[in-house]
């Protein structure tokens, strides 16, 4: 008899998992994803031209306030909550 395991959530096939917040500034917008990658989850800051920063992330405490404290320090720095952002996927071709 073979066991059979299914993932109790669906996740979407580019591997987003969750985006923690989107930013913008003069005309700029930067957003914090979650994916699934090769190695498990990681932290993307991405921008419509594409993506800036890729780090491994854990769903912990410790984690979560560090992507907080980046936002708040982008916006004490000028930048503004999206409301309610359209999809900004990189593009590729933009390096």
């Amino acid at each position: 008899m073979k066991a059979i395991i299914a993932l109790a959530v669906t996740l979407a096939p580019d591997g987003h998992i969750s985006t923690l917040w989107n930013l913008t500034f003069n005309e700029q917008q930067l957003r914090c994803v979650v994916y699934r990658g090769v190695n498990g989850m990681e932290l993307r800051l991405e921008s419509p031209a594409g993506v800036i920063l890729v780090e491994p992330f854990d769903m912990e405490p410790r984690a979560l306030a560090r992507t907080r404290a980046l936002r708040e320090s982008l916006k004490r720095r000028g930048w503004e909550d999206i409301p309610n952002p359209k999809s900004q996927s990189p593009n590729p071709n933009a390096f």
